[in-house]
């Protein structure tokens, strides 16, 4: 299987920089695409990290692209109505003939995420339940009419949600995320797609994730393993560390070191950057969504594209 990647429009770094209008954000998508990129994907947060409503932003990238997929990274179901959520993923998909990817988690244990949920009126304790039921409902929404279904947190009676998605069945679901839960839905769904923390602990899951599908009656190759990986490239490694630790500083609000104990990233070169996503590749990793830590990001898109993916896709 060949390896695909993407990169990460910057919402919210738009926020942060004062600048929220949407064209260069449109910009970067086709850039992107014109690029040679595969995917492109968009974050998702209300409260606790501003930025722009992914699945709206999709759509108005959906009408300016023809080829890249496109791909949340990752939205928060718990936060959303299952019906509404099956209704506005079915008409994206139509919008983008297809080519929608629906990345999920579940919500990181953060103070600022807690006080998200309680502003979404969603009690945090009920975070996980209302996350499987909304995936159950949709994919049924997706698959057929005349859905009823009854669980602890939803309640459906005989609805039917129109238009479907363009493929049967719905877009396919990658399951971000490292944790315990993550790990044990992963082999249920299309992808496993962590944050990280480690190429370490990549190679060590993604077997175990493969292993469960084959024990659940599927092909280990039916989940993808797929990365987020940071980037802040610079030949002098100092300037490129430095620059890294303040991006994840002014997006997460937190100390760098505490960020990069859980999200992989890498700071330095661009030859050992080589060296570091080709590691991903080896422990399984056939997606991978690039982020580029602050700096030029069209400048940055187009210099990966020349430099770092073709001395990846010639191995």
């Amino acid at each position: 299987m060949s390896v695909e990647f993407g990169v990460l429009i910057p919402t919210r770094e738009a926020i942060m920089s004062g600048r929220p209008q949407t064209a260069p954000l449109l910009t970067m998508a086709e850039r992107a695409e014109a690029a040679g990129f595969d995917s492109v994907w968009i974050g998702d947060s209300i409260t606790a990290r501003p930025r722009h409503e992914p699945l709206t932003l999709m759509a108005a990238i959906a009408a300016r692209t023809r080829r890249v997929r496109l791909g949340t990274g990752v939205l928060l179901p718990a936060l959303r109505n299952p019906v509404v959520l099956a209704h506005v993923v079915g008409t994206l998909d139509r919008i983008a003939e297809g080519r929608v990817i629906l990345g999920v988690g579940i919500a990181a244990d953060t103070p600022a995420i807690r006080k998200e949920f309680a502003a979404a009126g969603v009690p945090w304790e009920r975070r996980v339940g209302r996350f499987l039921e909304t995936l159950a409902i949709c994919r049924a929404l997706w698959s057929r009419d005349h859905v009823s279904f009854t669980g602890k947190h939803f309640t459906l009676d005989d609805a039917t949600v129109e238009p479907k998605p363009s493929r049967a069945g719905g877009p396919p679901i990658w399951i971000g995320g490292s944790g315990p839960t993550a790990l044990r839905e992963a082999p249920r769904f299309d992808a496993w797609f962590p944050t990280g923390p480690s190429v370490e602990f990549f190679a060590e899951n993604f077997p175990r994730v493969q292993a469960a599908a084959k024990v659940a009656g599927r092909r280990p190759d039916d989940v993808i393993g797929a990365a987020y990986l940071t980037l802040a490239l610079d030949p002098d490694p100092a300037k490129a560390e430095a620059r890294m630790n303040q991006f994840l500083e002014t997006y997460y609000a937190a100390p760098a070191k505490v960020i990069k104990a859980r999200q992989a990233g890498y700071a330095g070169p661009i030859e050992g950057c080589v060296e570091w996503i080709q590691r991903w590749i080896d422990a399984g990793a056939r997606h991978i969504a690039l982020r580029f830590a602050g700096g030029d990001q069209l400048a940055q898109v187009d210099e990966a594209a020349k430099t770092l993916l073709p001395k990846l896709e010639r191995r």
